[in-house]
């Protein structure tokens, strides 16, 4: 039986699925010099590198984003729970 690569690219798209170590996942997320994304140390895709500072504004945007949503369904079911519903039903056919 042949053996089948553990990593490579398909259709432009990397993909690894070698058995991750401490340091290959250390030395994935930190690469100076390289771009905003870099390949993920393990599964399919790129991933943020986070020697990039490019890669801080959208891990900051996001969180904010994610604290915004939660804060604002906090507050919406707490309204939701306080008033109450009107139902019109309409027999004029």
């Amino acid at each position: 039986m042949a053996d089948k690569p553990t990593s490579g690219e398909i259709l432009g798209v990397p993909y690894n699925f070698e058995r991750p170590s401490i340091g290959r996942m250390l030395s994935s997320y930190w690469q100076p010099g390289e771009g905003m994304l870099v390949e993920k140390p393990f599964g399919v895709g790129y991933t943020l590198n986070l020697a990039n500072w490019r890669s801080w504004i959208v891990v900051v945007v996001a969180g904010a984003l994610l604290w915004q949503q939660e804060q604002g369904s906090s507050t919406d079911t707490e309204e939701q729970e306080d008033e109450p519903v009107e139902v019109i039903v309409d027999d004029d056919h």
